[in-house]
């Protein structure tokens, strides 16, 4: 079967179509025929050996996937072939057919197409279980979202009005704050690119304070690290949380003065590590998701669907920032 595939260490540029042989469902697996896969930043991480697992190669990136049901392996009840279906796979997606365990797939209701199904797991996932189990959002409470106009930082936008927050959304370009304005942020803060120096990291600081208000963030959802989290830090309320989901500008330095300061928490969010250990609860929050999903107080933004041949197009937007909403492989 063809697949895109990382044959070496490196970026985007060295991954090549070729093919693998076609998967077979063991024990408590289905296979799912890919007719879309939604491209995230860990696909940067793990062709570059920076992730936290790395397979063993030949191997095809791609996390989350949605298509038809294949096969059925002994002792899977819940499937059958031909169901639509969308599923966490940790990687492999970006190939014509992949095996995964029934613990992380889900039916793919008939209202949504599969780039829209490919491209709901892996960052309202993420964010609910940041929002929710890291954060405990409240009714009222302030949100701050770095990164507001990728794949989880409209997830953490919409699921913080969901669920009754006041959200102020962090971007790097007007555009960018167009797309976090459509997903329900009601306010924007348009930053510069790092590196800062004092007086920069100083002035962002203010610009948060301010769009915060004087009381302060009472979550903030890092998904950019960097330059970017200390002044976040410091626009945090009393008791604020934390949230560290990612560090597409790099792994930041917090003074911990500022946690003292603040008495406020710095809680980490492992999505992948949280569906193994717990897979209950995140059934769960899934489950909430896709009562959101048919109230329409969700909806995953495909921006932009690319060929097998072309993903490395897309996992490069990721790399370099461009890239706004949901990425797609169509198949």
């Amino acid at each position: 079967m063809k697949a895109l595939l990382s044959t070496a260490t490196g970026g985007p540029e060295t991954l090549q179509l070729g093919e693998l042989p076609r998967p077979s469902a063991g024990k408590g697996q289905i296979v799912i025929d890919v007719k879309a896969c939604a491209v995230n930043f860990p696909d940067v991480l793990i062709i570059e050996d920076k992730y936290q697992f790395r397979p063993e190669r030949p191997f095809a990136p791609g996390g989350e996937v949605a298509g038809l049901v294949a096969e059925v392996g002994e002792g899977v009840t819940e499937f059958k072939v031909g169901d639509r279906v969308i599923a966490g796979c940790g990687n492999g997606g970006m190939s014509e057919a992949v095996a995964v365990s029934v613990h992380n797939v889900y039916h793919l209701p008939e209202a949504h197409d599969f780039a829209e199904g490919a491209s709901l797991l892996m960052t309202y996932g993420t964010s609910i279980h940041a929002l929710v189990d890291r954060g405990h959002i409240g009714e009222g409470d302030t949100l701050l979202v770095l990164g507001a106009s990728g794949g989880v930082g409209i997830a953490a936008v919409e699921l913080g009005k969901a669920f009754g927050a006041r959200v102020v959304a962090g971007v790097s370009s007007e555009e960018k704050a167009g797309i976090a304005r459509a997903a329900g942020a009601d306010e924007v803060v348009v930053y510069g690119r790092q590196p800062f120096d004092k007086d920069q990291s100083k002035e962002l600081a203010n610009k948060f304070k301010e769009a915060v208000g004087p009381n302060g963030a009472n979550l903030v959802y890092d998904a950019v690290g960097g330059d970017y989290a200390e002044p976040a830090l410091r626009s945090i309320a009393w008791e604020g949380r934390y949230l560290v989901v990612g560090f597409p500008a790099g792994i930041p330095r917090l003074p911990l003065n500022l946690t003292l300061l603040k008495s406020c928490d710095v809680a980490g969010v492992f999505w992948g590590a949280f569906v193994a250990r717990e897979p209950v609860r995140n059934r769960a929050n899934i489950a909430r998701l896709f009562q959101l999903w048919e109230q329409g107080k969700i909806k995953p933004r495909v921006t932009e669907s690319f060929a097998l041949a072309d993903g490395g197009k897309a996992i490069a937007k990721l790399g370099d920032r461009t890239a706004v909403g949901k990425l797609v492989v169509t198949l």
